[in-house]
């Protein structure tokens, strides 16, 4: 199965919050049983899996930033009484969140089970990634899987809650590539951003452009990281800080970066690109919901695609 990915609501950064206090559980990990019959649902021709979870509507009222205690969440982590607590607090909204958490830890193959002892109902939540080998095994998060976990959630934000295929590229915590293929380069050919921080120790969490910027009469599903500016508060809490160019290194001809240096901080970061068809442009004759009507030729005034308005 490819590394595409899929956004979630603006929604889920924020109640990641929630869990970033403690994150080490050792889990029982199995294969799915439906594994294989999922994944054929989701493939499509050239081999590029399009299809993600349901990722509206995520939201935090009700939870605590203190839902979670680090001594709470030891290498049994989702089994301790803290953890249950912070789950019972909003079960289809964490399960969720952990939904993405597990997605982005725990490699293809295996998943994280959990029973709510107050429901006996139980969840499981499936890996893909594995970006970080080390908590998936049971032993409490590092340093620098707090910041790959970090990357991965903010790549995974979209502030319109759509769902868009993402490819994502990187590297785990052992230096090890997430495979990608070049017919993934090619179908997701636009490169994106790079997203990089750390939420478990507050330091905050930033996306920086990969490639040029949306033009006036361009509009997208994924703009925090291609429309913003470093004065832009659309996309907050992520923090817009600039070209990754300007910030980030690769090694070698990857199309990833493997570093990226903020206020004198490195960083772990994952790398995004895009399909083109999820870049929009006004005057294509059709009025996006990411286009506005108006007198004009830009998205936000697109006569062409919108109409006027009354």
């Amino acid at each position: 199965m490819k590394k595409i990915q899929w956004t979630a609501t603006l929604e889920l950064l924020l109640a990641a919050q929630v869990l970033a206090v403690g994150c080490g559980p050792a889990q029982e990990f199995h294969a799915p049983p439906a594994l294989a019959s999922q994944l054929q649902e989701i493939r499509i021709a050239n081999g590029l899996s399009t299809n993600g979870l349901s990722t509206n509507g995520l939201s935090t009222n009700g939870l605590s930033t203190n839902g979670l205690s680090t001594n709470g969440l030891s290498t049994n982590g989702v089994n301790t009484a803290d953890f249950a607590t912070w789950f019972q607090g909003n079960p289809a909204q964490n399960d969720t969140l952990m939904q993405y958490v597990v997605r982005c830890g725990v490699p293809e193959g295996q998943s994280i089970s959990y029973t709510d002892p107050a429901t006996a109902r139980g969840y499981t939540w499936q890996g893909l990634l594995g970006l970080t080998p080390g908590w998936a095994g049971g032993a409490a998060v590092t340093e620098a899987e707090q910041q790959l976990m970090t990357a991965c959630l903010v790549a995974h934000v979209n502030k319109y809650g759509m769902n868009v295929p993402l490819s994502v590229l990187g590297r785990n915590t052992q230096g090890e590539e997430l495979e990608y293929s070049q017919e993934e380069l090619e179908t997701y050919s636009r490169p994106e951003g790079c997203f990089f921080g750390n939420l478990f120790t507050g330091e905050g969490f930033f996306v920086g452009r990969d490639g040029s910027s949306l033009e006036d009469t361009e509009s997208s599903p994924r703009a925090c990281a291609l429309m913003s500016s470093t004065t832009d508060s659309a996309c907050a809490p992520v923090a817009y800080v600039g070209t990754c160019e300007s910030l980030c290194t690769r090694a070698g001809t990857q199309p990833y970066y493997t570093s990226c240096t903020l206020n004198g901080r490195e960083y772990l970061p994952i790398t995004t690109r895009l399909r083109p068809e999820e870049v929009y442009q006004c005057g294509d004759g059709v009025c996006q919901w990411t286009e506005q009507c108006g007198s004009g030729t830009t998205r936000d005034s697109c006569a062409a695609d919108c109409g006027t308005c009354s």
